[in-house]
């Protein structure tokens, strides 16, 4: 017998676990179910080109064993079984990276609410929540020698030795708390596995004078969808994905003719504790006739539904399936096909009929089904439109494309929208100003993949969207870049001196259309790069990015202009006009969402006018 030491991070899990901080303890049963199915799944994807390993025992069951008199319950499987060294790996150590993170976030559900424990793969230790003791005797498939895990998780260690097991597979023992023993009934063993697991694939018997099979042991998404019932669905759903929180929604499906496959998928209501950790693996299920193939098969999901969790069982690919045939495979394609209309019919079947069931989803996951706007899916930009949601001028809370579009007011040429970096700052965006005076509704951006998103999605129901920062707004109800510029009036003296001034730094200086309460503001020529996107764009490094120029329109009605333009008539070579023409043009890259090329004179200049203004010595 040798001792080991449990790892770090297991050890307060066992903490945590022991000193009671889940008060839904009848979990552990899932979550042990659900492991010994999924030895089950690679017991059998093995003897597909390992038939040795089924030879003396073709059954794959689970089997529960309660022992009133020794106060036991034992859960065995017919499985793949573990080494020892596989027991040491598996019930020694959180095999997960950020595994710290997940024990703050473990700490933290006691606050929450919800369990957290089996969404980080670590279900085994929910064992512990209802028993002192467990002890775990596996033998490997295809080995004759099994061994034997055990431990109290009191002193922080566990022992593994020799020992002896009849079947290939594992046997796990719990040797319950006092306040436990209703386990050793079949009634609530019955009970637990017909809430919890009746979808499982496999037969799970009940143990004692006479066997009793106590689930239907056949594949949840292969029978009819009449009946799959709701808690059908969400208990096969947090067997599946380990998550305490029913699905915002799922849709069933099976596929007859020149292919053949059944999907059973489902979109999460919250996001994943590692979700944007790239280590963490992503895809669907894939069963090649109820034979698990792939526990993870990105290659079923584009990456902007990568959210999305599920089982997709086909008759026509093959058992031995690669990566190279997953790439490259028309099969693979058409399933995927069929996968995203599924996903996107469920999805705009939600908004829909669940609003505000939705509108969770999409503070959830919009990000990412925003990028498949950003990527360029032009297959689906229609489905995308529809299920767009963003804040904006008209009140609070979102809106859809489609609610802006009836709010629209007559003789408005464009749905038009401002991005940037929070609500409050494009609520005060200079760019809005004529917008807001012709009663115009903008709508407001501020996720990073937004402005991608909306110009991959380009127009909405024949309406363009336009950024508020763009040279020509069409406020007039027509978009045409190629239309003369306002006339300079009274102002080309004045715009004529900005242009010298500026000339490094601008593209045009202009009398604007849009301004009606500042008195300048930078508008992005036709082809440019919005500010924000720009200021992203530098903190994240893209090399050779070097920016692109802006115009500067200039109010010809505010009085901060009239009064330059007095100065410049009084004194045209001025050195304090040209410091206040490039104050002005500080204040623009400010209001954009940009910073000043030199905060220091920006400061020095505002201090100069501030003095002045209180007649400072």
């Amino acid at each position: 017998m040798t001792t080991h030491a449990f790892q770090a991070e297991v050890k307060e899990v066992l903490g945590l676990v022991i000193n009671s901080l889940y008060s839904n303890k009848s979990i552990f049963l899932r979550e042990l179910i659900s492991n010994a199915s999924d030895a089950l799944d690679k017991l059998r994807f093995r003897a597909v080109t390992e038939p040795e390993l089924l030879a003396t025992e073709s059954a794959l069951e689970i089997r529960l064993r309660p022992d009133a008199a020794a106060k036991t319950l034992t859960l065995e499987d017919t499985g793949i079984g573990m080494t020892q060294d596989e027991l040491v790996k598996n019930l020694g150590t959180i095999a997960h990276s950020g595994s710290r993170e997940f024990l703050q976030r473990l700490a933290d559900a006691k606050a929450q609410g919800p369990t957290l424990i089996g969404q980080f793969g670590v279900g085994f230790y929910s064992a512990f929540l209802v028993a002192d003791r467990v002890e775990v005797v596996s033998r490997a498939a295809g080995q004759t020698q099994a061994f034997r895990w055990a431990s109290d998780a009191k002193d922080g260690s566990f022992t593994v030795e020799a020992a002896e097991l009849p079947f290939r597979g594992t046997r796990i023992t719990l040797h319950l708390k006092p306040d436990q023993e209703e386990l050793l009934q079949p009634w609530k063993l019955k009970e637990l596995v017909r809430t919890y697991s009746d979808f499982v694939g496999h037969p799970i018997t009940l143990e004692g004078e006479k066997s009793e099979r106590l689930n239907q042991a056949s594949a949840l998404w292969q029978r009819p969808k009449s009946d799959i019932t709701q808690a059908l669905a969400e208990e096969f759903y947090k067997n599946l994905s380990h998550d305490f929180e029913a699905p915002a929604g799922w849709t069933h499906f099976k596929t007859e003719g020149a292919q053949a496959f059944a999907g059973l998928l489902f979109v999460p209501k919250q996001v994943p504790w590692d979700f944007d950790r790239h280590t963490t693996a992503r895809g669907l299920r894939l069963y090649v006739k109820r034979v698990l193939v792939l526990e993870h098969c990105e290659e079923l999901l584009p990456p902007w539904l990568r959210f999305v969790r599920g089982v997709i069982d086909s008759e026509d690919l093959p058992l031995n399936v690669s990566r190279e045939l997953l790439q490259d495979s028309s099969l693979v394609r058409g399933i995927k096909t069929k996968v995203v209309k599924k996903v996107l019919e469920l999805l705009e079947r939600l908004a829909k009929d669940e609003p505000e069931a939705y509108l969770g989803f999409w503070k959830a996951f919009g990000r990412v089904l925003k990028e498949g706007l950003s990527h360029g899916e032009r297959d689906h930009r229609d489905e995308l439109g529809r299920l767009f949601r963003a804040a904006s001028t008209h009140g609070d809370g979102l809106t859809s494309l489609a609610e802006y579009r009836a709010r629209m007011k007559e003789g408005q040429g464009a749905i038009y929208y401002a991005y940037g970096e929070s609500q409050t700052v494009l609520q005060g965006s200079p760019h809005l100003e004529a917008l807001k005076a012709k009663g115009y509704e903008v709508l407001l951006l501020t996720d990073p993949v937004d402005e991608w998103a909306a110009k991959g999605l380009e127009k909405f129901d024949g309406m363009p969207l336009t950024s508020v920062t763009q040279a020509d707004l069409g406020l007039d109800g027509k978009k045409d870049e190629a239309k003369a510029a306002p006339d300079d009036g009274a102002l080309k003296p004045l715009l004529d001196k900005m242009r010298e001034v500026l000339k490094e730094k601008v593209k045009e200086v202009r009398v604007s259309e849009r301004l009606t309460d500042s008195p300048v503001c930078l508008v992005v020529p036709t082809g440019g790069t919005p500010a924000y996107l720009e200021q992203l764009m530098r903190e994240r490094g893209v090399q050779g990015y070097a920016g692109g120029k802006r115009i500067l329109e200039v109010n010809p009605t505010h009085a901060v202009v009239q009064r330059l333009e007095a100065a410049r008539t009084k004194e045209p070579d001025s050195e304090r006009v040209r410091a206040w023409i490039e104050l002005l043009f500080d204040q623009a890259v400010i209001t954009e969402g940009g910073r000043p090329a030199d905060p220091n004179v920006f400061a020095r200049r505002v201090t100069d006018l501030l003095s002045a203004a209180l007649g400072a010595p």
